[in-house]
Parts: structure tokens; C-alpha cells; sequence
């Protein structure tokens, strides 16, 4: 009889835990992982235990959890667990257990299904800012990295008592977004961005009328900070401009910029455009302002709603090219999101087209967005146009799959601009 096939049952996943205060937090990356269909074994350790009970990984995965190598002997669960699994999650991941990971210790059940795991890994670590910086936890996490472990960068602010710093577990959603790209992929995220300053827009401007009113769009945010959290996870140096997203979790390892108008998107984004390697415009930037905000919210009976004078917001995507071409800006790509609808002469693919030959820039993903499509909602889809003529469909999947295709094409921008080697 024929094994399962992958296709045939729900992905596999063994949530690591190990004995660290954010332990309880794997409960609800547990909590996430099945209800989105995943199916969950976690192997804590025997530290984890003593801050979350058995009982409660058992309630929320529905299977039985131990720690050491002799339970359940006859199943060996010690290399099963490894072979079977398509994802290995280790939520929180202490400096401990990196040490032990690194060096290929192997005394208990998790450390010894990451000796057999052939599947992608994940480590998330959680600890304090010291322990983080000392060189023995870096030179851990750089050796686990050469050898195709994911090592997410943890969170800043507050950790166990009154310390804040690097150090702390990221937000289960952030977490589980990774996990499930990594699925996805079916493969490690590669380091290829390691020491590239990237710059990124997300959100959507607000131009006001008044204290009350404005104008916007129903941009969300989620597709910029996507690309931000999937660039940090492959090595870069990540700013993030941001417009108006205080409803998201800031991205782990993210320098943030917070904005509002279209005006102040465009200042930082020049600003903080200088000397980066790649500069994405993915925030949805109003087109036009009111020429006039009045200081008083607008009464019904003040003035006539249709003598609302407006004028044009500047593209800053084209404005970051022009100062590419004339020299003042260094970045290798530059690439940008359109979100467009089609009409009856048109199609949204041929509108992205004519965007991408107006505009100039290297990249260009086109988003059809209405009726649920790509704004306030957390999957997308569209093309990939590039400069030279290459366009590759981008099928319905999470942002952050999205956010991986655009960086993989970033990547091969840079392996042609490399100078051949001279022997």
C-alpha cells in the first residue's frame, strides 16, 4: 500500500517549546497553527513544562505531548517525528536551546527531531537583550544559519520584569505568517539580502479637509509590511515607511518611520531612500490633496460639498527614479505596486504595463483590487512585470508568498549587476 501523499493530508508541523517566560505565547501560536488546518505535535521540553502543563498543548493540538526519548518507545518518536514533519517550530527559542541545536546535542525529544528534520526549521528566539548580544548566542544563530535554520530576529520592548530591549518573542501572528510561508515554499528562506538597506512603503496617505474629515484609500497596509518582515527575515536591513497602520503589529527587526500625507510619505521616502541597495513603493499614496484645510470641522451649511478644490499629490515613485537617473540616488532596483481595475477597453495586466513603461522603475507587481481583492484582506495576487520584459502571473496566496516571489526577483536583479570575477 501506498504512503500518504503530502497533497492528501493536512501540512505536519512539531511546535518546539522550550523553558523560556514567553513559553505561554506558543499556545497561541498553537491556537493559530490548527485552527488554520495544520496538523500540530508539540514537543516542548522539560523546562517549557514547568511554565505551561502538558495538558494545555494536549487540549489545543488534540495529541498526546512528551519530552523525552523513551516514550512511546516502539513509535520511536524521536526520529518519526523529525521524517514525517513538514515544518519544525521551535516558539521560544532559548539561548540554551540554540547552543544545544548548534553544537547537535540531542538529549531530548526536540533536539532530537531537529537532528532529523529534513524539512524547513524555524527557531524564534525570546531572551534578554544581553543574552541575545553575547557572541556565543551570535555565532550559534550565525552557524545554525549556514546550515539553512531560519532564525527569526526577535522583538524590542518589554521584557521579563522592568528590562526592555531586543529580545522579544514577536506576536504569534507574525510568527505563524512565517510559518506558514516557509509551508509554502517548502524550503529554508535564503539569506541572499544579508547587509542590503532596503527601503519600503506601506499604508495608505491621508490628506485632511479638516480636524475631522479627509481623503484616503482602503489600503491596509499588510502587503508593505509583508515585504518589510520577509526582507528582515532574508537578511536586510529594513526601514519601513509607514502611513497610517497603527491597527499592525510592527514587523520584528524593522526600523520604523511613521507618516501620514502624501507629502510627508514623500519626504521620508527621499530622506530615508539615500544610500539603500532597494526601494519599494507599496503604500497606496493618495493622488490628490485639498487645496485648502480649513481649521474648523466642515458644517453642513458652511460652503457648497461640490466647491471642494483639489490638486495633484507628486509620484513618488516616479520622483525616486528621476533621482536615480539624475545620479542622486544610488538604489540597484526600485520597484513598485499598481493597483488597478479594468474597464471595458482595458484590462488591469495592460493598465500595469503602460504604469510600468511610465513610471521606469524595475519592478512593477499589479494587484487587481476591488470585491475583496488585495486591500483589507490578507491574501493577494497579480503579475510581476520587470523592465526587460519579463512578466510572471503571482497565483492567489498569502502577502508574505507574495512578498517572497518580489524579493526573489530583486535577488536575480542583483546577481545581474554583479561584475563577473576576473580569474
Amino acid at each position: 500500500m501506498s504512503q500518504e501523499s503530502s497533497e492528501d493530508r493536512p501540512p505536519r508541523v512539531v511546535l518546539g517549546v522550550s523553558g523560556g517566560i514567553a513559553a505561554y505565547k506558543a499556545c497561541d501560536v498553537l491556537r493559530r497553527l490548527t485552527e488554520s488546518g495544520h496538523e500540530v505535535r508539540v514537543a516542548p521540553t522539560e523546562a517549557a513544562l514547568r511554565f505551561v502543563g502538558a495538558a494545555t498543548f494536549e487540549a489545543l493540538s488534540g495529541q498526546p505531548v512528551a519530552t523525552g526519548v523513551f516514550t512511546d518507545v516502539e513509535d520511536v518518536p524521536h526520529v518519526r517525528l523529525g521524517q514525517e514533519a513538514d515544518l519544525v517550530v521551535v516558539v521560544p527559542t532559548t539561548a540554551d536551546l540554540l547552543g544545544r541545536a548548534a553544537h547537535g546535542l540531542a538529549d531530548d525529544l526536540l533536539t532530537s527531531t531537529l537532528l532529523t528534520a529534513r524539512c524547513p526549521v524555524l527557531m524564534v528566539p525570546a531572551m534578554h537583550t544581553e543574552m541575545w548580544e553575547h557572541a556565543a548566542t551570535q555565532d550559534n544563530i550565525a552557524l545554525l544559519r549556514r546550515r539553512g535554520v531560519v532564525v527569526a530576529e526577535p522583538a524590542s520592548g518589554r521584557l521579563t520584569g522592568a528590562d526592555t530591549g531586543k529580545g522579544r518573542l514577536p506576536d504569534p501572528a507574525e510568527i505563524v505568517d512565517l510559518a506558514r510561508l516557509l509551508l509554502t515554499k517548502r524550503a529554508a528562506l535564503p539569506r541572499d539580502l544579508e547587509g542590503r538597506r532596503v527601503v519600503i512603503s506601506a499604508g495608505g496617505t491621508r490628506e485632511p479637509m479638516d480636524p475631522v474629515r479627509y481623503l484616503g484609500n482602503r489600503s491596509s497596509g499588510r502587503q508593505g509590511y509583508a515585504l518589510a518582515r520577509v526582507a528582515a527575515h532574508r537578511g536586510a536591513h529594513v526601514t519601513l515607511v509607514s502611513a497610517n497602520t497603527a491597527d499592525l503589529v510592527e514587523p520584528s527587526g524593522v526600523r520604523m518611520v511613521r507618516v501620514g500625507t502624501a507629502e510627508q510619505m514623500r519626504a521620508s521616502m527621499l530622506t530615508e531612500s539615500d544610500g539603500a541597495d532597494v526601494v519599494v513603493m507599496a503604500a497606496a499614496v493618495a493622488d490628490f490633496r485639498p487645496v485648502d484645510r480649513t481649521g474648523h470641522k466642515i458644517k453642513k451649511t458652511d460652503r457648497d460639498p461640490g466647491a471642494l478644490e483639489l490638486t495633484r499629490n507628486p509620484d513618488i515613485l516616479a520622483e525616486l527614479v528621476e533621482a536615480r537617473e539624475a545620479g542622486r540616488l544610488s538604489a540597484e532596483v526600485i520597484a513598485g505596486f499598481a493597483a488597478e481595475t479594468g474597464d471595458p477597453d482595458t484590462t488591469v495586466l495592460e493598465h500595469g504595463r503602460t504604469k510600468l513603461t511610465r513610471k521606469r522603475c524595475d519592478l512593477l507587481v499589479v494587484n487587481a483590487v476591488g470585491d475583496g481583492r488585495a486591500f483589507e484582506v490578507e491574501d493577494n495576487d497579480g503579475w510581476l512585470l520587470a523592465a526587460d520584459g519579463a512578466e510572471y502571473p503571482i497565483l492567489h496566496g498569502a502577502k508574505s508568498h507574495l512578498a517572497s516571489i518580489l524579493w526573489d526577483a530583486v535577488s536575480e536583479q542583483f546577481a545581474r549587476h554583479e561584475k563577473p570575477s576576473v580569474s
